[in-house]
C-alpha cells in the first residue's frame, strides 16, 4: 500500500505538473498566434472582432502577470454570467461551491477532532502481525481502539420567467402518432390538435427521416475540405498541379489531378443530394409519426406537454420540445415501439461494460498494493524495494491508469445513449452521465475498495480464523484513502490544469492555420471551443462528492486533497466557460436533480460503510444510533423530491399565463405563426451551399411547396419553380432571426406564407394551419 513517502512523490509529480501546465498557459495565452484557441468564445459572442497583430507577444510585464487569469475569472457577476454564458453553465459552477461548502466545515471538525483521535489510537500496532498497514493508516478510523465511545429552483424559474421568446416555449414535440387509413401524418396531426386543442392549436411540422440525406451532406463536407486543400496547395505553387492517386491512402490506383477530380466527385455528389432531397419529400414513407406541434401560448403548450392527450396512453405522447439546436435529430426517425427493446439491449450492455472493466480496474488496484504481492510472490521482491521503482508504481502509476483507462468511456456510452433513442442532446449528455457515474461508483470506488482490500490482505486471510476475517475487511477498507489520495492528484490537480491549457485544441488550431487555412472564416472555423462536457464532468464530481463523504469520518486526511480540487477547478472551470467554452444548448439546469440524488446516494453510502465499520469494531452502544442518520436523509430526499423536483419537470400554468399576457401588452402584433413557421424544420434541408473565395457561383433555387392540409388529396405532388441567378460572395445561414457565418457551409433559409382562405379551410370551416414554402439551394 501507498505510504506517506509514496503519497510524497505523487504530490511531488502531480503538484510540479500543474505548476507547468499553468506556467505554460500563462506564456501561451498572451500569444497573439494563439488568441482564438484561449479566447474563444470572445470572439463568437461578439467582444472580439480583430485578432491581434503580430506572432509573439513582446511586453514582458505581460509574463508576470501570470495569475491575471485569476482575478479576470470571478469579476463577472452572476446575472452577468446567465446571460454571457447561460443558466446550466452557473449551476455547474455552484456544484464546485457546493462541495466547498460541505467539506469545508467538515475538515475543520475533522482535522481538529478526528485524526487527534485516531492518532491516539493504537489498534493497527496490535494488529501488525495479522494486517497489512503504513503510516499513513494510523491517521485513518482503524486506528481507534474497539469500542470507543434548492436555491437551483428558484434560479430555473426566474431564468425561464425572465428568458426572451423561443420557440420551444410554444412548442411540444408529439411521437407515436397513430396511423389513420387515407391520411397522411399531417392531416392526423392537424385534425387531432384541432378537436381537443382549438383554442390555441397554431401549426406543425412533420418531421422526416432524412438520416441518407445527412450521411451525404457529411461526405460532401470531407470532399470539399480535400478540395480546398489542394486548391490551397496549387495556389501556393501555381505551376504543379497535385497529382496523386485515387486508392487507399494515395499509394494505389490511377493517377488524377486531385483538383479535378475533386470536383468531378461533388459535381456529382450534388445531384445524388437533389435526388434524395426529392424522394424524401416526396415519399410518404419518409414522414415519421412524430411531428413538432405549435401553439399560439405558452398556457396552451404547457398545458398539452404535461397532459395525456388520448384513453390510449401509448399514442399521442407529448413532451415539451428540446429547443431547436438541442434537437438530435437523428434519434426522431427510429420508431417509437422499438425505444423500449433498445434500451433494454442497452442495459444489458451497459452491465456486461461495467462486470469486464473490473479486470483491468483490479490490476490496477494490484499495482498499488506492492507488499501484498510480495507475500504472494517473494521472487519480485528484488524489483520491488528499488526505491524509485516503488515510489512511481504506488505513488503515481495507479492513479494515471485508472484515468487512462477511464478516458475512452464517455465517448463508449455517449454512442450507447444515442441507440437508446433520446431527441435531445441536452437528455443524451444527462444519460451518458447517469451510466458515467454508474460505472464509476461499481469500478473505481466499490471496485478499488474490494479488488484492493481482498488481494492485500490475501495472506492475513489464509493464515488467520474465519471469525477474524470480517475484523479484517472493517479496519483494511480504510486504508484504500491513500489510492483515492493519488487518484485526485492525477484527476483533480494535474488534470484541471492540464484543461485550461488546452493542449489538444492548441496543437489542431496551429496545423489548420498551417494547411488549410486561407481567410477569417476558415481561421473562425479551425476554432474549437468546446463545450463544458457535462455527460463526464458530472459524474466525475459525483465522485468527488462520494469520496469526500465516505472517508470524511473514515480517514479525513482525505479531506484537503478534495477542497483543493474544488477550490482549483471552480477557478479554472469559470475562466473557460467566461472565455472559451462555446454553448451547445440551454436546458435550464436540467440536470440539477441528477446532481443531488447522486449527493443523497453518497450520503447513504457513507452511513451504510460509517455502520458496518462501528459494528466490526465492538461498537456495541453506539452503532444502532446510526440506523437513525440513513433514515433522516431518506426522509429528506423524498421531502426534496416532492418540493422542488416538479420546477424541473413541468413549467407552471401560473407562471406561462403571466408571461403570455405580459408578452400580449408589450407586442400586440406579434405574429408568431411566421416567428414558429420553420423553427423545427430539419436542418439538411437549409439551403446547403459552396462558396470559392473570390469567385462567383450560379446556384439553381428549387421551390418546394409542401402542402400539408392536401398532402395526402394530392398524390404527394410538388410544384417546382426553377430559378437562376447569380450568387453573390456572401452567404449565410439563416436560424430563426439570427445569422452565423461559417467557413465552407452556408445555409440560407426562406419561409413563405399563404394566407389564401379557400386553400385553408377544412370542411368543418376551422382554418387549417398555414402552408410553408420552403427554398433547398442546388449546387450545379
Amino acid at each position: 500500500m501507498a505510504t506517506l513517502e509514496d503519497l510524497g512523490v505523487s504530490a511531488f509529480i502531480n503538484i510540479l505538473s500543474a505548476f507547468v501546465f499553468l506556467l505554460l498557459f500563462a506564456a501561451l495565452r498572451v500569444q497573439p498566434v494563439n488568441d482564438r484557441v484561449y479566447f474563444p468564445k470572445l470572439y463568437l459572442t461578439g467582444q472580439r472582432s480583430h485578432h491581434p497583430r503580430g506572432f509573439v507577444n513582446l511586453d514582458i510585464c505581460s509574463y508576470f502577470r501570470f495569475l491575471s487569469w485569476v482575478p479576470g475569472a470571478l469579476r463577472m457577476s452572476q446575472p452577468e454570467l446567465i446571460h454571457h454564458a447561460g443558466l446550466d453553465s452557473v449551476v455547474y459552477l455552484r456544484i464546485y461551491t457546493l462541495g466547498l461548502k460541505i467539506f469545508l466545515p467538515i475538515m475543520i471538525v475533522a482535522l481538529l477532532v478526528l485524526i487527534p483521535v485516531n492518532v491516539s489510537g493504537g489498534t493497527l500496532l496490535n494488529l501488525r502481525k495479522e494486517v497489512v498497514f503504513s503510516n499513513i493508516d494510523k491517521l485513518s478510523i482503524s486506528n481507534v481502539s474497539p469500542g470507543s465511545n434548492s436555491n437551483v429552483a428558484f434560479m430555473r424559474l426566474h431564468f425561464l420567467a425572465s428568458q426572451k421568446r423561443c420557440a420551444d416555449q410554444f412548442t411540444v414535440i408529439v411521437r407515436n402518432i397513430p396511423h389513420v387509413s387515407s391520411h397522411s401524418t399531417s392531416e392526423t396531426v392537424d385534425e387531432f390538435f384541432r378537436r381537443n386543442h382549438p383554442d390555441h392549436y397554431l401549426g406543425q411540422q412533420a418531421v422526416y427521416n432524412a438520416n441518407r440525406y445527412a450521411k451525404l451532406v457529411k461526405k460532401k463536407e470531407r470532399l470539399q475540405n480535400w478540395l480546398d486543400y489542394y486548391q490551397l496547395k496549387f495556389e501556393r505553387h501555381p505551376g504543379k498541379r497535385p497529382i496523386g492517386r485515387t486508392g487507399c491512402l494515395g499509394f494505389c490506383g490511377r493517377e488524377v489531378d486531385q483538383i479535378d477530380y475533386y470536383r468531378a466527385r461533388i459535381s456529382e455528389l450534388d445531384k445524388k443530394l437533389a435526388s434524395e432531397r426529392q424522394r424524401v419529400l416526396n415519399d410518404p414513407k419518409a414522414v415519421m409519426p412524430v411531428a413538432f406541434v405549435t401553439f399560439d401560448s405558452r398556457w396552451g403548450a404547457a398545458v398539452c406537454a404535461q397532459t395525456q392527450q388520448s384513453k390510449n396512453p401509448t399514442q399521442w405522447l407529448t413532451d415539451w420540445a428540446p429547443e431547436p439546436r438541442d434537437v438530435y435529430w437523428q434519434n426522431l426517425a427510429i420508431p417509437f415501439f422499438s425505444l423500449s427493446i433498445r434500451k433494454f439491449l442497452i442495459s444489458v450492455a451497459v452491465f456486461a461494460l461495467v462486470f469486464f472493466y473490473m479486470i483491468p480496474i483490479a490490476f490496477v488496484q494490484s499495482l498499488a498494493n506492492l507488499e501484498g504481492i510480495e507475500k504472494v510472490a517473494p521472487f519480485l521482491r528484488p524489483v520491488i524495494e528499488a526505491k524509485v521503482v516503488k515510489y512511481f508504481l504506488q505513488g503515481f502509476l495507479p492513479g494515471l491508469a485508472l484515468k487512462i483507462f477511464l478516458y475512452i468511456l464517455p465517448t463508449v456510452l455517449m454512442i450507447m445513449s444515442k441507440v437508446e433513442g433520446y431527441v435531445s442532446l441536452s437528455s443524451l449528455e444527462r444519460r451518458t452521465a447517469s451510466k458515467y457515474y454508474y460505472f464509476m461508483l461499481v469500478n473505481v470506488f466499490l471496485g478499488s475498495i474490494i479488488a484492493g482490500t481482498a488481494f492485500e490482505q490475501l495472506y492475513a486471510f489464509i493464515h488467520q480464523p474465519p471469525t477474524q476475517i470480517p475484523r479484517t475487511i472493517g479496519v483494511a477498507i480504510p486504508m484504500k484513502a491513500t489510492f483515492f489520495m493519488t487518484y485526485i492528484m492525477v484527476d483533480g490537480w494535474a488534470g484541471i490544469a492540464n484543461e485550461i491549457l488546452r493542449v489538444k485544441p492548441l496543437v489542431i488550431y496551429h496545423l489548420k492555420n498551417m494547411f488549410i487555412v486561407k481567410t477569417e472564416r476558415d481561421r473562425e472555423r479551425a476554432m474549437d471551443p468546446g463545450s463544458i462536457g457535462l455527460a463526464e464532468n458530472l459524474p466525475s464530481l459525483q465522485l468527488y462528492f462520494l469520496l469526500g463523504l465516505v472517508y470524511a469520518v473514515v480517514t479525513p486526511i482525505l479531506l484537503p486533497f478534495i477542497i483543493i480540487f474544488f477550490a482549483f477547478a471552480f477557478l479554472v472551470y469559470r475562466h473557460q466557460i467566461i472565455n472559451v467554452y462555446n454553448q451547445e444548448y440551454e436546458s435550464a439546469a436540467a440536470f440539477w436533480p441528477q446532481v443531488h440524488s447522486r449527493i443523497i446516494a453518497s450520503l447513504l453510502i457513507s452511513h451504510v460503510t460509517l455502520f458496518g465499520l462501528m459494528s466490526t469494531m465492538k461498537a456495541a452502544y453506539s452503532t444502532p444510533l446510526l440506523i437513525f442518520l440513513p433514515l433522516l436523509t431518506i426522509w429528506f430526499h423524498y421531502y426534496c423530491k416532492s418540493r422542488f423536483e416538479p420546477a424541473f419537470r413541468k413549467y407552471p400554468l401560473e407562471e406561462a399565463m403571466e408571461k403570455d399576457k405580459l408578452e400580449r401588452a408589450s407586442e400586440p402584433n406579434l405574429n408568431l405563426k411566421s416567428y414558429l413557421s420553420n423553427a423545427y424544420l430539419h436542418p439538411i434541408f437549409h439551403m446547403f451551399e459552396q462558396q470559392q473565395e473570390g469567385e462567383e457561383q450560379r446556384e439553381e433555387k428549387v421551390e418546394v411547396r409542401i402542402d400539408k392540409a392536401q398532402k395526402q388529396q394530392r398524390n404527394h405532388h410538388r410544384q417546382e419553380e426553377e430559378e437562376e441567378s447569380q450568387a453573390t460572395a456572401h452567404h449565410y445561414y439563416h436560424h430563426h432571426h439570427e445569422q452565423t457565418t461559417t467557413t465552407h457551409e452556408h445555409y440560407h433559409q426562406h419561409e413563405h406564407m399563404s394566407m389564401s382562405s379557400s386553400q385553408y379551410h377544412m370542411t368543418d370551416g376551422s382554418p387549417s394551419p398555414p402552408h410553408f414554402v420552403y427554398h433547398y439551394g442546388v449546387d450545379p
